[in-house]
């Protein structure tokens, strides 16, 4: 066998192993951490809050929404009562992240994060989704970081897949005689 077609071969295997149908980033966390879903709006200069809107929801279910300058959550999901909150000293930055307290399994969703600009100013709509995929902890794992927050993990389920084919891919690679130890 060609050694281009080894490669071929491995980068096929590489490929089929990313996941799919994930347009959006995931993060990690464990039940009873806080975690911060990002979102952030890419409009230059400081945004007009009483002129805008922003909207945390799971499809239908409202998660999170502000309005005219103020959380206005009146319309919350219950479940989410007491445990979300946004970076208001922020928010007229752009970045329009969101803070879940208290992460429970039934958290774990595709989160959309809608912010609309009103007003005489020019109409402005930005969209983003986030995946957030929780767990529970296992007795060998880490206990959360003192600060209670969540960090990006590059060990977490959404990469284990791509992790679990470089050791096959490697091996492959040797056993053509590709990559010399």
């Amino acid at each position: 066998m060609k050694w281009e077609t080894a490669v071929w071969m491995v980068a096929c295997l590489l490929f089929t192993s990313l996941p799919r149908g994930q347009p959006y980033k995931a993060y990690h966390a464990f039940v009873g951490e806080t975690v911060v879903l990002p979102c952030a709006t890419t409009s230059v200069g400081e945004l007009a809050l009483s002129h805008s809107k922003l909207y945390w929801q799971i499809d239908s279910l409202l998660v999170h929404f502000f309005h005219n300058g103020r959380d206005s959550l009146a319309s919350q999901n219950p479940r989410y009562h007491g445990r979300t909150s946004l970076f208001l000293d922020e928010m007229k930055h752009g970045n329009f992240s969101l803070k879940l307290s208290n992460v429970q399994l039934l958290d774990a969703a595709v989160y959309t994060c809608i912010y609309r600009q009103t007003g005489d100013l020019p109409n402005i709509t930005q969209k983003s989704k986030i995946q957030l995929i929780v767990s529970v902890p296992s007795s060998t794992e880490k206990t959360p970081s003192p600060s209670g927050h969540s960090q990006i993990s590059p060990r977490s389920p959404a990469v284990a897949p791509c992790l679990a084919i470089l050791p096959l891919s490697f091996h492959i690679l040797v056993t053509l005689g590709i990559w010399h130890l």
